[in-house]
């Protein structure tokens, strides 16, 4: 199941896909990620950036093929204030996954790993699976969130507060995954404190944040990037292998699907 080099979907010939699915429990790793104002700092594209840069060195460790990165999320709480936002509606995102889902089922995947580097992308992904898993009985999906991946990869993300966007954590990761995607002058002047503590709604961003930014991105730093990186792809490979091997606790035999 060990592997050296990331094993890309897009790159293999049909004839190839049997085998690599037999070899890592039929799992495949999809990267969900966004197009959306990442403040005045980052460029559009970190969210797509970081799910697709974790899975692809995911995949080097555990033999799980990584399918192309899903750049279109469901961003719309990032409103149309700040240019550079391009959402997807809820409903369309669903759909989006449950078609994909249904073609890899159809190629041989069994275990499915929805990685999404997007916050509110967990929603829908949570319906896609509820539909998929009920469309195919022996279909096994999971939603996981690059930020909440471990104990010590939420605390790096959660820092700063428990709403953040664009913030330290995201802007090191930049600089240490496409550094051009980042204006390091514009950091300190970036920073924009969480204003939702005590909030019962959940507000657009354009109603909690001054500039598209939540936290502290003048923090930042490359070397903190390299350190959170490893820490995220370490720590989803152990559980990407764990689900590799796990079994459904009671057997499936009587469902109706």
């Amino acid at each position: 199941m060990m592997s050296n080099k990331p094993i890309a979907w897009e790159e293999l010939a049909w004839p190839e896909i049997p085998s690599v699915l037999a070899a890592c429990g039929s799992a495949v790793l999809f990267p969900l990620g966004a197009t959306e104002q990442h403040g005045p700092h980052l460029g559009t594209g970190v969210d797509t950036l970081i799910a697709h840069a974790v899975c692809r060195e995911v995949s080097a460790r555990t033999g799980v093929p990584f399918l192309p990165p899903l750049a279109y999320g469901c961003s719309l709480g990032h409103t149309t204030k700040w240019p550079g936002t391009l959402s997807l509606a809820t409903t369309t995102l669903i759909a989006v996954l449950c078609d994909i889902g249904g073609w890899l089922y159809a190629s041989g995947v069994r275990r499915l790993f929805f990685i999404s580097a997007h916050v509110t992308n967990y929603a829908p992904a949570r319906c896609a699976l509820e539909e998929l898993r009920f469309r195919h009985a022996d279909l096994m999906v999971t939603v996981i969130p690059t930020a909440e991946i471990s104990g010590r990869v939420r605390e790096a993300f959660f820092a700063e507060g428990p709403d953040w966007h664009a913030n330290a954590a995201e802007s090191s990761l930049t600089l240490e995954l496409r550094s051009e995607m980042a204006r390091p002058a514009l950091f300190a002047a970036a920073d924009d404190p969480d204003r939702t503590g005590g909030l019962e709604f959940a507000h657009p961003v354009s109603r909690t944040s001054l500039n598209g930014t939540t936290g502290k991105p003048s923090l930042a730093s490359r070397d903190d990037g390299s350190v959170l990186f490893e820490a995220m792809v370490a720590d989803l490979a152990g559980r990407v292998r764990a689900g590799i091997a796990e079994v459904p606790p009671v057997d499936a035999k009587g469902d109706c699907q």
